[in-house]
C-alpha cells in the first residue's frame, strides 16, 4: 500500500445479480485514523448513445423502468460486456434497441463518472451516425422506438419527458464537440 493517504483498508464485494454488486469500502483517512465504512453499487460499465439518422433524427427509447416505476424516454444505451470495445458495444446496443446500423461512431470523450458518492463504474458516450433503419427491425417487447427532431427533443426535455441526467450529459458532450446543436 502507499503511503499516502486516504488508504482503502479492506475490500468486500458482495453480488447481488448478474448486473450489480454492493461494494463495502474500509477507508481510512490519516494515520492510526479508525476506519470508516462506504458503500456503493457496482457494476458493468454503461453506454449512452447519441445516433442521428440520415434524415437528422435522433432515434430514442421508451421503456418501463422498475427502479422508477414508470416509463422512460431515453437514449439507446446498455451495459458494456467483459472484454467488449466500447464504441463496438455502443453500434451493437443501437442497433438490438433501435435496428439503426453505425456508419460512423465517435467517442465524446473520456468515460465519465455517473455518480462519484455511489457508482463504481464508468459511462462510455458515443455519437453515431446512422443507416437507414433495418426493414425487418422489431423493436424488443416493451420498448418502444420514435425518431425526435432536435428542436422535438428540446420540447420534450422542457416538458420533463426526458429526464435521464446520463443522457443530458451526452446531449451536452455531444453540443460541446460540435456534432449537435440543441435550439433554445
Amino acid at each position: 500500500m502507499s503511503d499516502e493517504w486516504p488508504k482503502i483498508k479492506a475490500r468486500t464485494v458482495t453480488t447481488i445479480s448478474p448486473w450489480m454488486d454492493v461494494i463495502a469500502r474500509e477507508v481510512e483517512f490519516a494515520p492510526d485514523a479508525k476506519a470508516e465504512v462506504y458503500h456503493a453499487v457496482g457494476q458493468r460499465d454503461y453506454l449512452a448513445i447519441l445516433a442521428r439518422t440520415p434524415d437528422g433524427r435522433i432515434p430514442l427509447v421508451r421503456q418501463y423502468r422498475p427502479a422508477m416505476e414508470a416509463f422512460t424516454w431515453e437514449l439507446p444505451a446498455g451495459l458494456l460486456e467483459e472484454g467488449e470495445d466500447a464504441a463496438e458495444a455502443a453500434a451493437r446496443e443501437l442497433l438490438e434497441e433501435t435496428g439503426y446500423p453505425a456508419r460512423a461512431t465517435h467517442s465524446l470523450g473520456a468515460p465519465a463518472s455517473p455518480c462519484t458518492g455511489r457508482l463504481s463504474n464508468r459511462v462510455h458516450s458515443f455519437f453515431v451516425e446512422t443507416g437507414e433503419q433495418l426493414s425487418d427491425f422489431k423493436p424488443e417487447p416493451g420498448l418502444t422506438v420514435a425518431l425526435k427532431t432536435p428542436a422535438e427533443l428540446v420540447a420534450m426535455i422542457k416538458a420533463d419527458e426526458f429526464v435521464q441526467q446520463l443522457h443530458l450529459g451526452t446531449l451536452m458532450m455531444a453540443g460541446l464537440k460540435g456534432f449537435l446543436k440543441l435550439p433554445v
